[in-house]
């Protein structure tokens, strides 16, 4: 049947274009396809997909980069159905909005609250997306961003994305397709396609390169960036020294990007993603030859994670390179120090979901002081279990019991059946210890009752920092600081358990004390380790500081306490700046 008589895709008025985006169109060579109509007529292929957006479909969009799906993003009952599709239950949905008014903000402003450094990176030429406050009176689906405060917002930056919002005249849900297009023959493309969306809309440019989008959080008065892609990769930063041989690092196992450098030259690559498929690590493979054979530099050293374990790591010791281990907080203190050479003594921070320590067990609660290439660790959390290993990353509960468990406290708000996690924690099986802040984060959210069971990574966390009701001056739980057999200092969490299981405190109130506890408990090492050490520059690393409501009352604490404190600018603060962190450290270690 043709569009035109077919109601699913309602009235196709041709949209309102300019002679110049009717040329472009046309240079395009769209082509518009659904299981019952197909056009290769460029103005009518993109006025279906509009009529199509508008009757509530989820329709596939090809870019540069790949494919993206798009819908309606005020309609509830489409939100939900791309949920279904692409298996993401909870984590929020980026919106693009259709430029208007004068600077082409108008529309984000109905949905967002808006500060001059949302502006400036929502005007940039290469995109991006910005988490920003959802208004009260947002008019968006709730389904978008559930029980968060904050939502992804975007503008479109290709000349197709600009024809389409215009058209369309309403904010789209925008979501890359997880398919690896290039590599797909046509029949197999069109049927990977129609199980995600009912119709799509293709042009006959070739892909360049990575679909992910450069993302951006304001923490602390200022836009620091999640993950890097479209327009900031390659990214090319000068090092603070030079090397002598060419050095490739490999980064993260989650959340990952490559770096290439040589003399003082460093390359970063876009976001490459979770190394949990054979996708990711054909992406990553190919954005090493592509970064070699760009710059024409072939690397003589390769870096990567310390766990024998690590995905990239793995991959790395295949090459055949010689390879250089570095430890996960080490590359993260390390990417702190290659933004601010000026510092020689450092007191670094990194709090995050955890990563292979140097005692064989897991860290993500330290505070390392000295410099690239030589890190003491002088202070941590009191070490926990987590209960079924890789399992407690989704499962929050498991680190809650976990945490009861060893502080001898009966926890008589969990709704799961612990009785073999119990088994499993009594005899040490696949119970890791760590020292986590994140998922001390996690067993948090879950000891409330926000959650305890993750549909993706950080949810448990990120719904406790939404939950926190803003008061700059709720009540902080004392955590005993004191010093190990191997003379770190640590602090207690067990404290906090109590507090987070009292019902008759508010959510807010506790997710509110919990993060000012923390904040306490940092400045009491920080204050401990500077009578003991003498001055130092602090430094802030690590995902967890992701956090905007951790992060502020931090620095506020330190810098009333008088400290000097760094935080990352260019550099994420996750594990995609593992890789420049591998760099810097790798620079003590080469032969």
């Amino acid at each position: 049947m043709c569009a035109e008589h077919n109601p699913e895709y309602g009235s196709l008025q041709k949209p309102a274009l300019s002679a110049s985006a009717i040329e472009r169109a046309d240079e395009l060579a769209l082509h518009f396809v659904a299981a019952d109509d197909e056009t290769r007529d460029s103005i009518a292929a993109l006025a279906r997909t509009i009529a199509a957006l508008a009757a509530g479909k989820i329709i596939a969009i090809k870019t540069h980069a790949g494919y993206r799906l798009m819908c309606d993003a005020r309609n509830d009952i489409a939100v939900a159905r791309l949920r279904v599709k692409i298996s993401r239950p909870h984590q929020a949905l980026a919106v693009m909005f259709p430029p208007a008014g004068m600077d082409g903000l108008d529309a984000v402003r109905t949905a967002v609250d808006l500060t001059a450094e949302h502006e400036c990176l929502l005007q940039e030429p290469a995109g991006a997306i910005v988490l920003a406050a959802k208004k009260s009176c947002l008019s968006l689906s709730p389904r978008l961003a559930p029980h968060l405060r904050e939502i992804g917002v975007c503008l479109p930056h290709s000349p197709l994305q600009k024809m389409l919002l215009k058209g369309f005249g309403k904010p789209l849900v925008s979501v890359a397709a997880d398919l690896d297009a290039a590599c797909l023959d046509k029949d197999e493309l069109l049927a990977r396609l129609a199980q995600m969306a009912e119709a799509s809309l293709h042009h006959d440019r070739p892909f360049e390169t990575s679909g992910e989008d450069n993302t951006y959080r304001v923490l602390a008065g200022q836009a620091r960036p999640l993950h890097w892609g479209r327009g900031k990769a390659f990214l090319e930063l000068r090092l603070p020294f030079t090397l002598s041989k060419p050095v490739l690092a490999v980064g993260a196992s989650t959340q990952n990007n490559v770096a290439l450098a040589w003399q003082d030259r460093v390359i970063l690559s876009p976001y490459i993603g979770d190394m949990d498929t054979p996708n990711r690590l054909g992406l990553l493979e190919k954005t090493i030859a592509d970064m070699q054979a760009h710059y024409g530099v072939r690397a003589q050293y390769i870096a990567g994670d310390a766990h024998l374990a690590s995905i990239s790591t793995r991959w790395a010791r295949r090459t055949g390179l010689q390879f250089v281990s570095v430890f996960h907080h080490h590359a993260h203190a390390a990417a702190l120090t290659g933004e601010h050479p000026d510092v020689e003594r450092w007191l670094i921070f990194t709090w995050d979901g955890m990563g292979y320590g140097m005692d064989g067990t897991f860290w993500g609660g330290e505070a390392l002081l000295g410099r690239a290439g030589d890190w003491e660790r002088v202070a941590s959390l009191r070490p926990f279990r987590l209960v079924g290993g890789e399992k407690s990353r989704y499962e929050p509960w498991r680190t809650a019991s976990s945490l009861c468990w060893e502080a001898g406290i009966k926890w008589n708000g969990c709704l799961e059946d612990t009785t073999l996690a119990h088994h499993a924690w009594q005899r040490g099986l696949n119970s890791p210890a760590t020292t986590s802040i994140g998922c001390l984060f996690g067993a948090a959210a879950a000891l409330t009752g926000l959650n305890y069971r993750s549909s993706y990574s950080g949810q448990a966390a990120m719904l406790l920092e939404a939950a926190c009701d803003g008061e700059a001056d709720a009540d902080a739980v004392d955590l005993p600081l004191t010093r190990n057999r191997l003379d770190v200092w640590e602090t207690d969490w067990s404290p906090l358990l109590p507090f987070l299981m009292n019902e008759r405190i508010s959510i807010a109130e506790r997710a509110s004390g919990f993060h000012a506890s923390l904040a306490q408990s940092l400045l009491l090492q920080a204050r401990m380790i500077r009578d003991q050490h003498g001055a130092v520059v602090i430094g802030l690393n690590g995902s967890v500081f992701q956090n905007r409501i951790l992060l502020e009352q931090v620095l506020l604490l330190l810098s009333k306490d008088g400290f000097n404190v760094r935080l990352p600018h260019q550099i994420p603060c996750n594990n995609t700046g593992i890789s420049f962190g591998q760099i810097i450290e790798t620079r003590t270690k080469l032969v």
